[in-house]
């Protein structure tokens, strides 16, 4: 299995709104990855449903352990890796399983939990190598500072 490519983009919303982070695997936004795969799925709502984290409106602790599935808020075995585009992530969020061995960070098992019937298991899974992960993670608190609370 090949490994996927990640980066963290931190941007503030709007002029001098909040921090959003967003997930960009093999250089395309995980909100791109994800609207593509809804609409060509046939799935209704879909398309520009989905945005960034935004550490500053929930306390996801730091988000060395958010992205590596020891997030201080995940209900259950998954963790919001996007949120809604109107910033609230428990609005419509997109979940998933992350696994973090010694070698390797798998995000699978996607899922909107609002909409329980829809089937995700044709996207991802998305599987990173360690050590550029965790250089894309010390990148991510690089540029979120003294945000990550």
């Amino acid at each position: 299995m090949t490994s996927n490519g990640i980066r963290f983009d931190c941007r503030h919303r709007g002029d001098d709104g909040p921090l959003v982070i967003v997930p960009h695997i093999d250089g395309t936004p995980l909100v791109e990855l994800i609207d593509g795969f809804e609409i060509a799925a046939g799935m209704q709502p879909a398309g520009d449903a989905y945005g960034g984290l935004i550490p500053e409106f929930f306390r996801f602790g730091p988000m060395q352990d958010h992205f590596l599935g020891r997030s201080a808020s995940a209900k259950g075995p998954k963790t919001p890796v996007l949120g809604c585009e109107c910033g609230e992530w428990g609005c419509w969020p997109l979940m998933a399983r992350i696994t973090a061995t010694a070698d390797f960070v798998t995000w699978d098992a996607f899922e909107q939990p609002h909409r329980k019937a829809r089937d995700y298991r044709a996207f991802g899974p998305f599987r990173f190598d360690r050590h550029p992960y965790d250089d894309a993670l010390r990148a991510l608190n690089a540029a979120i500072g003294t945000d990550e609370t």
